[in-house]
């Protein structure tokens, strides 16, 4: 008897029944758990805010919540490399010059495989959560959709 197959075969079962009953609802950041930041706001603001919490990712809202950009540390690494301003002016400049209007999101009552779909096929580790409106609901972080993939589908010993 092949026993490795048939562990393979039994744990693709319990994750593919597990996972599917996970919604990204279930595992996203609440709002006061990662930066977020209005349009207005300098970059040296959005950076002290993504420090506080310890994320590379801002969401850019209006006075409405509506999610109009993000910008990561990676972004604001290549910005800086390829900018030729002085650091204390690139500071004062606003976060909606130099953030991404064009951004991948993910809503909140999908699958979390989806978004961790998502996550992986455009090497990201955060997925803005946004309803039908384009409000910001929430925060899909990789490291908390991993936790909670691995432990909803491992079987308790």
């Amino acid at each position: 008897m092949n026993y490795g197959y048939l562990l393979i075969n039994y744990t693709e079962k319990i994750m593919s029944t597990n996972i599917n009953n996970i919604l990204v609802s279930d595992v996203m950041l609440a709002t006061d758990s990662f930066p977020i930041v209005s349009q207005y706001h300098l970059i040296r603001e959005t950076l002290e805010t993504m420090n506080k919490f310890k994320l590379g990712i801002a969401c850019i809202v209006d006075s409405n919540n509506k999610l109009l950009a993000v910008i990561t540390d990676g972004d604001l690494r290549r910005i800086l490399l390829a900018s030729q301003k002085p650091l204390a002016s690139f500071f004062v400049d606003d976060v909606l010059d130099y953030s991404s209007s064009y951004f991948k999101f993910v809503e909140p009552n999908l699958p979390l495989k989806v978004g961790i779909d998502i996550m992986g096929n455009h090497k990201i580790w955060d997925l803005p959560v946004v309803d039908n409106d384009g409000s910001l609901l929430g925060l899909l972080h990789l490291h908390p959709a991993i936790n909670a993939v691995i432990n909803k589908t491992m079987p308790i010993s």
